[in-house]
């Protein structure tokens, strides 16, 4: 089975081009946790002791909301999930959230902000599997 935890050059690209100047756009974000975060090559933010994929989202979190509010996007909702009740069953997440952005150049910024990727590597970390789904009205 193909995990997902990065985004291509590819789909990044399909994203703004199909997104940009639509004005605002929420991400669904489908999250799947390591049992053990797992910190090789992230020396620079690794804890002192081993901890859960979701303990390392967590921290991902804490230091990811100031700059999600910095660009004057927010949560909208965050919460714990499990299996799907239309779906396939051999698929479930353990965590989803919802964020919304003012933009695609907004969560752009967002994304390329020197102090978000300070951080950014305890999603990498945490994370097993993930979905990331823009969604506009």
């Amino acid at each position: 089975m193909r995990r997902y935890v990065e985004v291509t050059q590819e789909s990044g690209k399909e994203f703004f081009k199909n997104y940009q100047s639509k004005g605002r756009i929420v991400m669904l974000n489908l999250l799947k946790f390591k049992d053990v975060a797992d910190y090789t090559d992230l020396e620079t933010i690794k804890p002192d002791k081993e901890i859960s994929g979701k303990e390392a989202y967590e921290l991902y979190m804490t230091h990811t909301l100031p700059c999600i509010k910095k660009y004057g996007s927010e949560v909208l909702f965050k919460g714990n999930s499990g299996d799907f009740v239309i779906g396939p069953t051999e698929e479930n997440w353990d965590y989803v959230l919802l964020v919304a952005h003012e933009s695609v150049e907004t969560f752009m910024k967002f994304a390329q902000d020197k102090e978000y990727l300070k951080t950014a590597g305890h999603r990498k970390a945490a994370l097993l599997d993930s979905r990331l789904l823009p969604i506009q009205n």
